[in-house]
């Protein structure tokens, strides 16, 4: 099996995770098979070193030259190397693979630059647009990674939803052990985390929408602090702004460039995970601390509910009111605490990685029964 190994070879978060974990799960699980990770360059990091180090994972490199390689040239060396599979891991395929013998299959994560098209620079939403559109109808097989991404496929790119198989996705395995309490008194010490916490986890950007948990913070117990780990980004600053001008400064922790190691901890330590965003393919954070038995709150009107699942509570993207009500009805009940945290580590099951794998297997082995 061939895979594009460009985020899997070059990216810490998002898309790199998801990459390797996929590519990780289905070598363990199914370890006859031999993975060919197919990528221009390689960064080097210690999370991506060890993915590579693993027996049936082989990098492959250009044998071409890069140019070009990734949409045209590498189909000469998936046919010498004789992939009967090739997944394009992130929205794009190489052009003309459908001209070979070799099946193919897209994983679209969503398309959130044409539902939410002003967080995008012109020329990327278009370029992203042609990239997916034309790798939809090009597949053999389109992986939608949760039924609202589904959804879109079939509205806004008109493709048979025959097509598009839902596979669900995992979250790192570390977030699904309890760490041990030196362990999690290390991190506390470390990142100075104060006794009583709300966590946010993500890029802070708009469609994220970090504002409206500093607007509802303002109203939660002044007990109760706010930690958010994410890269900054020019929204940064509304955010800031907005901290300063409802007085929350002593209130709110910033945490960046945090060892990827000692997140799960993190999260452990949270009483509860908020996560408003206005509009997500998924929401792994949230199966993180379903898995981290974290009560979550988050928004309506994406996929969201998909990944908390009926024991977690959702509110308008748009409602501080509604969000620090939520936030309040939790942390003042140790019963709906002790319920969600059941409920939910229950129903995160669901996304466990052995499950989604055998889903992702059978959904290879049946192209070649079409």
């Amino acid at each position: 099996m061939g895979f594009d190994g460009k985020r899997a070879a070059n990216n810490l978060t998002g898309l790199g995770n998801y990459s390797r974990s996929l590519i990780e799960q289905l070598a363990n699980q199914f370890p006859d098979n031999q993975y060919l990770v197919y990528t221009p360059k390689v960064k080097a990091a210690k999370q991506i070193d060890a993915f590579f180090e693993q027996p049936n994972i082989e990098l492959k490199l250009p044998k071409t030259g890069p140019f070009l390689w990734r949409s045209l040239n590498i189909l000469k060396d998936l046919n010498q190397d004789g992939v009967q599979i090739f997944h394009g891991l992130s929205h794009e395929i190489p052009l003309a693979i459908q001209h070979t013998r070799i099946k193919s299959v897209v994983t679209i994560h969503d398309l959130i630059f044409l539902r939410f098209p002003q967080y995008y620079k012109f020329i990327d939403r278009k370029l992203y647009e042609w990239k997916s559109r034309s790798a939809c109808e090009r597949a053999n097989q389109i992986i939608a990674i949760s039924e609202k991404t589904k959804a879109d496929i079939v509205d806004l790119y008109g493709i048979d939803p025959a097509k598009i198989t839902v596979i669900y996705q995992s979250c790192d395995d570390s977030f699904k052990s309890p760490f041990a309490k030196e362990n999690l008194s290390r991190i506390k010490a470390t990142y100075k985390l104060p006794e009583k916490f709300i966590l946010s986890v993500g890029t802070i950007e708009a469609r994220k929408n970090l504002k409206l948990v500093v607007q509802a913070l303002k109203e939660v117990d002044e007990a109760y602090k706010l930690v958010v780990i994410g890269k900054h980004t020019p929204y940064f600053k509304t955010v800031e702004q907005e901290i300063e001008r409802l007085g929350l400064k002593n209130r709110v922790l910033f945490l960046q460039n945090i060892p990827f190691a000692d997140l799960p901890g993190i999260y452990q330590m949270a009483d509860v995970f908020a996560y408003p965003s206005f509009y997500e393919g998924f929401g792994i954070p949230i199966i993180e601390a379903l898995y981290s038995a974290v009560p979550v709150v988050a928004a309506t009107g994406s996929c969201l509910e998909e990944a908390g699942g009926p024991n977690s509570l959702y509110v308008s993207p748009n409602d501080a009111g509604a969000l620090a009500k939520a936030i309040n009805r939790i942390i003042e009940s140790p019963q709906l605490q002790k319920e969600m945290k059941a409920k939910g580590l229950e129903f995160v099951q669901k996304f466990n990685s052995p499950v989604v794998t055998q889903q992702l297997m059978d959904c290879y082995l049946n192209m070649f029964s079409q």
